[in-house]
């Protein structure tokens, strides 16, 4: 008998930053494979959206607000799925900010508490709530999305790269702790990323054309080339995957 490692049904999976880009396409692979995905970013009309195209496709989908760079609407989002669901199998922690695009010398104080309230506070305090319903349950996946910029600071991207450093070393730290439990924490490591929110990366041409020329496949990648490597994280095939933080680039930190 084949076993499909891949198959999420039964499952719930809340992914954040939901309504577009990378974590719209994550949200929607996983509900093909067949979880119950809460579709979650800051407004609730656009999480609907995703969330109603995913049910017309004949797959299971609900909507939920949640801006996790505040406590209050953390713990609003799972006072709500332990009403509505009683359990948690799967976080994808997608959602991110990066308000300042420039020298890091003049990043100032409302740009970097923001960006440090999303990147850190918010993914980590998701992740605590979330392995608090996966520590009774006794086993859940939890993926961070990180960025290659972890690894080399991009350019005018200054505190945007130092907070998914800091992601990298937090999902290591979680893992840590947290696989005894029987709680995987794993990262993704995107690279350049045809999305709104990397808009300043290629309206940009110099940077735009620099990151072209080092990336040996030459081209840029679409949500879609990041949502199946998630989906392996978070499915049984990565049932001994844990800590890792897998990059996907094109080749670009080769």
């Amino acid at each position: 008998m084949t076993t499909n490692l891949f198959d999420l049904s039964g499952r719930i999976a809340l992914v954040t930053g939901a309504s577009r880009g990378i974590g719209e396409a994550i949200a929607r692979l996983l509900a093909e494979q067949g979880a119950h995905v809460i579709v979650s970013s800051r407004k609730l009309e656009d999480c609907e959206t995703v969330a109603a195209s995913i049910r017309e496709n004949g797959h299971s989908a609900e909507a939920l607000a949640c801006h996790v760079g505040r406590m209050e609407d953390i713990t609003a989002t799972f006072a709500h799925i332990r009403e509505q669901h009683g359990r948690l199998d799967i976080l994808v922690n997608n959602a991110a900010a990066n308000p300042y695009f420039g020298h890091i010398l003049d990043t100032d104080l409302a740009a970097y508490n923001k960006t440090v309230e999303v990147n850190v506070r918010g993914y980590f305090f998701m992740s605590v709530e979330a392995g608090k319903m996966m520590k009774a349950q006794g086993r859940g996946t939890i993926v961070n999305t990180a960025s290659v910029n972890a690894l080399q600071p991009g350019d005018r991207q200054g505190i945007y790269s130092i907070t998914k450093a800091a992601v990298v070393n937090m999902t290591r730290a979680f893992a840590k702790e947290c696989g005894p439990l029987g709680i995987r924490v794993n990262a993704l490591l995107p690279g350049l990323t045809k999305t709104k929110f990397a808009g300043a990366l290629f309206e940009n041409k110099d940077i735009h054309d620099r990151w072209m020329s080092e990336i040996p496949l030459r081209r840029h990648a679409e949500p879609e080339d990041m949502a199946g490597t998630v989906l392996y994280l978070v499915s049984d095939a990565a049932s001994y995957t844990n800590g890792e933080c897998i990059v996907v680039d094109g080749g670009l930190t080769i």
